[in-house]
């Protein structure tokens, strides 16, 4: 990891995320009834809640309404998740104010067109690898994987350690007594 992305890190109090595309690979499915059905990384969803634990927030701003999508952050008990949001910069700026953070202080992950007015204020800025190649040149960070396949965990676990808090994680798991009896 480049010393400037660690230094950036070492300052997030707020990650935010784009849904479709970041947190999904960005397909969608429908059944004959117009029920929609979205695959999430399981390993996204569990750094959640060590994230939180150490005092970085967690938030989404989507572009897309969806009850599938709501119900999944319901579920990793993001802080907010904002839905069918046109305008990210402007929640964006709301968000900051209600939170009381300045831009510097937020890592975003978007990977499209809608993601850039948030992209280019952050102090992190992270896309994924299969992100469109003109949002590319914005990010600080591109990450090593796919939309839906890790992005969000490589960035929980990027924070967590540049905070000193992964390795902590680790070692208490490790010594945790697992008996089961």
């Amino acid at each position: 990891m480049s010393p400037d992305i660690w230094e950036r890190a070492k300052k997030i109090k707020l990650l935010i995320s784009d849904i479709d595309g970041v947190m999904t690979e960005g397909g969608i499915i429908y059944d004959d009834q117009e029920v929609e059905y979205k695959k999430f990384n399981v390993k996204d969803g569990l750094i959640v809640f060590h994230l939180r634990r150490n005092g970085i927030m967690v938030g989404a701003i989507t572009g897309r309404e969806s009850r599938v999508v709501q119900n999944r952050c319901e579920e990793l008990k993001f802080d907010f998740h904002y839905h069918g949001v046109k305008n990210k910069g402007k929640k964006f700026d709301e968000v900051l104010e209600t939170l009381e953070l300045s831009a510097d202080e937020v890592a975003y992950i978007g990977d499209d067109l809608i993601d850039l007015p948030i992209l280019s204020r952050v102090g992190l800025a992270i896309v994924p690898s299969d992100a469109m190649v003109y949002v590319k040149p914005i990010a600080h960070y591109i990450s090593r994987f796919e939309g839906g396949k890790g992005v969000f965990r490589e960035v929980g676990d990027l924070l967590l350690h540049a905070n000193d808090s992964l390795v902590p994680i680790i070692e208490k798991l490790i010594h945790t007594d697992n008996d089961t009896k």
